[in-house]
């Protein structure tokens, strides 16, 4: 479907991107067959990312420098927000590793349940194939993420959600970094905001894989967690 024809017009799909000119422009494409609006933030990229997302059909946000993930995802969502017609906000890795018809689905269970939030998780569907690494790893932080949140998630960490107008302008992530996705659970519970989960399929291939969070960077989100965690208590 052309993308000028896509459905959807009051969605905005909020794409972060660091180095990611082998595979940004192929996850524009997919996601502008069903998606009117794709908003790429070029996290400081030093390649030709910005370049490829917008001749995709992405509309880019530039960082002068790279702040991370989370500042871009922020950034996404302020971007977002000055569109009165935007209704729901869409964030979707630009790594390769999510689907287009797993956003779609997400969106749906939007529309049907009435939730702030659409959380993706892997761990519901039965076509994910989680390294055993990574598994212990995020059981590890999907334990910690329910002691602290209080929210009962079957994964976290994982970059493919849906927001309406409302949780979009709740959430204010401070946390520039991957710890971002745990205090994104957090702002969750503490703004009252409701919740669901849906199952996604999440790819990986072996690139990815090596692009993603090391086991020692999950002792640096606890701890960014931690003290993020100390400052809105007192």
């Amino acid at each position: 479907m052309p993308a000028q024809h896509a459905p959807h017009a009051d969605v905005r799909v909020v794409v972060p991107a660091f180095n990611e000119e082998a595979r940004v422009a192929a996850v524009v494409s997919g996601l502008r067959s069903e998606f009117r609006r794709v908003v790429v933030v070029d996290d400081g990229s030093t390649d030709r990312t910005a370049e490829l997302a917008r001749a995709a059909g992405a509309h880019v946000v530039r960082h002068p420098s790279n702040l991370g993930q989370g500042a871009a995802l922020q950034t996404g969502f302020a971007y977002a927000l000055t569109d009165p017609g935007m209704r729901y906000v869409i964030t979707f890795d630009s790594d390769g590793q999510h689907r287009v018809e797993d956003a779609l689905s997400l969106l749906a269970t939007a529309h049907e349940s009435g939730v702030d939030v659409v959380l993706g998780s892997r761990f519901l569907s039965p076509g994910t194939e989680v390294p055993a690494g990574r598994r212990v790893v995020l059981r590890a932080g999907i334990a910690f993420t329910r002691a602290t949140t209080r929210l009962k998630v079957t994964d976290t960490h994982n970059g493919l959600r849906v927001l309406n107008r409302r949780a979009a302008q709740e959430i204010d992530l401070t946390l520039t970094d991957m710890a971002h996705a745990s205090q994104l659970l957090g702002l969750i519970g503490r703004r009252g905001l409701s919740w669901t989960e849906a199952p996604v399929v999440i790819d990986y291939a072996d690139e990815s894989r090596r692009r993603g969070q090391s086991n020692v960077n999950a002792l640096n989100i606890v701890f960014d967690l931690a003290l993020e965690r100390l400052r809105s208590a007192g």
